[in-house]
Formats: structure tokens, C-alpha cells, sequence
């Protein structure tokens, strides 16, 4: 799949996937993330083990209502939804989209301090937010360094 993709198409998206950190456009971040994620899946076997027998309804969205997308992992496979998705198992509202950025990326993901700061709010299993937040995590320590 990789030869698919070529070199140069996965070092684009890589590229894209870093700037994200540098950027201002936080909103952009879940979209590149879940991207990445697809196409980790596809060709990193010890990546898509993340999955294997998961099965998981996200729904990710911004008080604003710049951002709502809903992730779905089922039968080894991950798909992305742009909108709301039917009977999520946690749904995660962020007060922006830089907030969402700043929580999934952190190295100590605390919920409840994120929670006090009425910064997220959640409704379900906090687990699948952990889990969620793990493979976030392990897809940045995968990003190439620059030269």
C-alpha cells in the first residue's frame, strides 16, 4: 500500500500533520489527525494491531460548531464522518478547536482539570477518550523529524 501512496505523498502528509502543531489552525488538527490515523491503519501492521477487536463510536465536536466529526471503529477498520453520528460511546465537546488540539496532544491528558476549566465536556465511557488519546500519542512520536 505504501508503494500506493508513494514517498512523496506520505511525506506531504506527514509535513501537513506536524505544521498542524505550529499552527493557529487548531481546527484543521482532527481532520489531519484522522487522516493520518486512515492511513497509518493501512500500512503500519503494528499500528492497525490498535484496532484489532475494537470497536468504538466517537463524536468529536466544538461549542462553536466549526468542528463536528464522528469516528467509527469497527471490524478492524476505521471510518471518518463528517456531522453527528448516531449513538456515539463518548461524545467530546471542546470549547475550540485549538482546546481540542491542546488536549489530545498533551502529555498527561487530564480530563477533569480540562473539565474544571470548562475548557471539555464529555458524555460517556471516558475510557474510549483515553484509548482515543493513546493512538494520537503514538502517531506523534511516529513523525519523521526534519533534517
Amino acid at each position: 500500500m505504501f508503494d500506493v501512496i508513494g514517498a512523496k505523498g506520505m511525506e506531504k502528509v506527514w509535513a501537513d500533520f506536524r505544521n498542524c502543531f505550529d499552527s493557529e489552525l487548531a481546527e484543521e488538527f482532527l481532520q489531519s489527525l484522522l487522516t493520518l490515523m486512515q492511513i497509518v491503519f493501512v500500512i503500519n501492521h503494528d499500528y492497525r494491531r490498535n484496532l484489532d477487536k475494537f470497536n468504538g463510536r466517537y463524536q468529536f465536536r466544538s461549542v462553536d460548531g466549526e468542528v463536528t466529526i464522528g469516528v467509527l471503529f469497527a471490524n478492524s477498520r476505521m471510518k471518518v464522518v463528517e456531522g453527528m453520528i448516531d449513538s456515539p460511546h463518548i461524545t467530546v465537546t471542546f470549547r475550540d478547536g485549538r482546546t481540542l488540539m491542546n488536549f489530545i496532544i498533551s502529555p498527561r491528558q487530564d480530563i477533569l482539570g480540562s473539565m474544571l476549566k470548562h475548557d471539555v465536556k464529555t458524555e460517556g465511557n471516558l475510557n474510549y477518550l483515553y484509548k482515543f488519546g493513546f493512538m494520537a500519542k503514538q502517531l506523534q512520536l511516529m513523525i519523521p523529524q526534519p533534517a
